[in-house]
């Protein structure tokens, strides 16, 4: 607290507007089983403070040695880099309430208390369940955590800790058969305890994984067209994160990313439609227990649910204080880092597509379609308006049967165009935890939650030729 406090000071003493600091301890533990053994099982400890200060612009300086002589290069090196900047428009900052704060989320099971020869025989045995037969080539199953407490102080007065534990898993399956090489693979994670890990019961998710993915190699590819298709939660999850939570970022709607992550193809359209009235988005970094859960940014703004699309009509973008001061409006939370070593970035938390109204088997009373389920790689021009998003699994839909599965799958549209088609949102909504979600230069991943619930429209279905 004393370093942190005099990072502040002293700033202000060398010229600084306004400034702020996180001073961060995180200890995390990783461990990976891959093809039947131990590729790594490790555990570290990281300390250190950063401190952004603004003059005229923004400059930023970390440290991991907390003492005197380390924290007065940051403090010049932070104001510096902004008397460097050399002429430029002065940085406006929108008023947010300034707290006092301390935050813990809920933990039943300390993950760092449980032996680590019992975490590493739980990635053998669901390694070993995943190994269904012999067209199984490839498997992997890793349990991770970390533990993070961060104190952040402004020099308007703030001072916010918050202590967080993240818990994620994930196995994985690998099937070839002929030269058709097929995966499949189930995830949990959140803001919690080991007890994410109990719950889910790795062993049967892997054996389950295995099962499919051998399955699913052995399937035919889906035929291309276009028609009306139903897609699952986790794919749902990965189109909500690319062509709404990203684009809803303020400085991607700015153009400020344009260089190396694109831009955002919705600027300008606030208060426009752009979708289905039963379209409704949502960011929410206030949901407990989910992977992106905070209650305060990396600015000390409180977070808040934000309506990012409400009935079609796209209503407000995530912000930082300052792109919130360019559009006139207020700051709504939306400020993270990686971590003390990283300058903060717009990010979105637990962004979602509502739930709706309709059952799952309302949903496949069709005639004709396709049914589209997990998620694999994306593919987005620069202004997420073009997409292309493959699926794992793909089932054909006759007068409400399922027939499949194929393999090969993925939806293709254009942004609007899809929303717009959208005729039925389900009930079962379901959130996905995102670990790595990644932005900046230099490069920042950071955990999010996504989800949706199913939910049916048009699009072209592009199968393997």
């Amino acid at each position: 607290m004393d370093l942190a406090e005099r990072a502040i000071i002293d700033a202000l003493k060398s010229g600084a507007g306004y400034a702020d600091v996180r001073l961060e301890k995180s200890i995390w533990e990783t461990i990976v089983v891959k093809d039947g053994k131990v590729e790594r099982a490790k555990s570290g400890e990281i300390c250190g403070l950063g401190l952004r200060v603004l003059l005229k612009t923004w400059g930023f300086a970390s440290c991991t040695d907390l003492n005197n002589r380390s924290l007065r290069k940051t403090v010049a090196a932070a104001v510096s880099m902004a008397k460097s900047a050399g002429k430029t428009d002065t940085v406006r900052l929108s008023r947010i309430p300034v707290n006092r704060d301390k935050i813990t989320t809920d933990v039943i099971k300390d993950p760092l208390t449980v032996p680590i020869e019992e975490k590493v025989e739980l990635c053998l045995e669901s390694d070993r369940r995943a190994h269904v037969n012999k067209f199984i080539k490839r498997t992997t199953t890793y349990i991770a955590c970390d533990k993070t407490q961060k104190l952040f102080l402004s020099s308007e007065g703030a001072e916010i800790m918050f202590q967080n534990t993240l818990t994620y898993c994930e196995t994985f399956a690998l099937a070839k058969r002929g030269v058709v090489v097929e995966y499949m693979d189930e995830i949990a994670g959140g803001s919690g305890g080991f007890e994410i890990v109990e719950n889910f019961d790795l062993p049967e998710k892997a054996k389950n994984v295995g099962q499919r993915a051998s399955k699913l190699a052995a399937a035919k590819s889906i035929p291309e067209k276009k028609t009306t298709v139903v897609l699952d939660q986790d794919l749902v999850a990965l189109l909500c994160h690319e062509i709404i939570g990203h684009p809803s970022e303020a400085d991607r709607v700015l153009g400020r990313e344009a260089a190396w992550a694109g831009k955002a193809w919705w600027a300008g359209m606030v208060g426009k439609k752009i979708g289905s009235k039963l379209l409704n988005a949502t960011d929410d970094p206030r949901i407990k227990g989910a992977l992106g859960y905070y209650e305060y940014d990396d600015e000390g703004t409180p977070a808040r649910r934000k309506e990012l699309i409400r009935e079609g009509i796209l209503k407000e973008h995530m912000h930082s204080r300052e792109t919130a001061a360019e559009f006139g409006v207020s700051p709504n939370g939306n400020m993270r880092a990686q971590s003390f070593q990283y300058l903060p970035l717009i990010r979105m938390s637990n962004t979602f597509i509502e739930p709706g109204d309709f059952s799952k088997e309302e949903l496949f009373e069709i005639n004709d379609g396709i049914y589209l389920k997990g998620q694999k790689i994306p593919s987005i021009d620069s202004k997420r308006y073009n997409f292309q998003i493959s699926a794992k699994e793909a089932f054909l839909i006759k007068r409400g049967e399922l027939i499949g599965p194929f393999r090969g799958a993925s939806i293709a549209g254009v942004a609007p165009e899809f929303f717009s088609s959208i005729d039925a949102v389900g009930k079962d909504f379901e959130m996905r935890p995102v670990p790595n979600c990644g932005k900046g230069d230099p490069m920042q991943t950071i955990a999010v939650g996504n989800g949706g619930p199913h939910l049916r429209g048009v699009a072209r279905v592009v199968g393997v030729r």
